[in-house]
């Protein structure tokens, strides 16, 4: 067995190799399994099995590690296409049996759906992350303001809803020597450029391999890329809020490409 922090490692009587995972919040391993359900049933990108989740815990597969090759970001990059293609019922909508009040790591994230997608993003997964930067001393007023008027230039979209893994930054992608698997969702209905642009903020591996297998099955809008910017704007501020000062310039910086 191994353990760090909230996560141990087992293996069960019958020699499977699993991850116990401690709930960190209210209704954290309610969310978490049953993102893992819903990105699960659409049969498109491997995620670990559950086997237990209760109100203090959670416990799934354990996935090998291995190396990513550039096969397997190909067809992770095919099936994310088609996870998002899978579809949700609104903006902001949780994964069947998910709650409303839910989590994106160790930060609050509350899924409300709503029908207009940058309206939602502004107000649902943009401003009240600036409330709690600027509550904690990590945003100031000038900041804020300047985050608020870029909410007011959000570009509206046609896109329909997406059913993201929420999360996904490379941390979340784990390869095993023949695929790509996806843990700890804060899985939720949104804008799929969303989740390309989480996993542009920290890198991956073969993500141009990655991208360009997506958009041969889901071609991507024209200037997607210039998009990036707005849709990293979510996860540099729940950064922010949870990490301090160090995020807070990416931040602005991402609220800027708005103009």
């Amino acid at each position: 067995m191994t353990e760090s922090g909230d996560v141990r490692e087992a293996v069960l009587d019958d020699g499977r190799e699993v991850v116990v995972k401690r709930g960190h919040g209210p209704g954290a391993t309610a969310a978490e399994a049953a993102g893992l359900r819903w990105l699960a049933s659409a049969g498109t990108v491997p995620v670990p099995a559950i086997h237990r989740q209760d109100d203090d815990s959670l416990v799934i597969d354990r996935v090998p590690a291995g190396r990513p090759s550039a096969s397997a970001a190909e067809r992770f990059g095919r099936g994310l296409a088609r996870l998002h293609a899978a579809g949700a019922p609104a903006f902001g909508s949780p994964p069947p049996d998910g709650p409303a009040d839910a989590w994106i790591g160790r930060a609050p994230m509350a899924n409300v759906p709503a029908a207009d997608w940058a309206a939602w993003y502004a107000a649902d997964r943009v401003l009240p992350y600036v409330r709690q930067a600027v509550d904690a001393g990590t945003l100031d007023a000038s900041d804020a303001a300047l985050v608020e008027r870029a909410c007011a230039r959000i570009p509206a979209s046609d896109e329909p809803p997406a059913r993201l893994h929420g999360d996904l930054w490379n941390g979340n992608v784990l390869w095993d020597g023949h695929e790509a698997w996806l843990i700890d969702p804060a899985a939720h209905g949104g804008h799929r450029e969303t989740d390309l642009a989480m996993l542009h903020l920290f890198g991956c591996p073969h993500l141009e391999r990655i991208v360009a297998a997506y958009d041969e099955v889901t071609p991507l809008a024209d200037g997607w890329r210039d998009r990036i910017g707005l849709h990293q704007l979510f996860p540099l501020l729940v950064h922010t809020v949870l990490f301090g000062q160090s995020y807070a310039g990416q931040a602005i910086a991402a609220a800027r490409t708005l103009g």
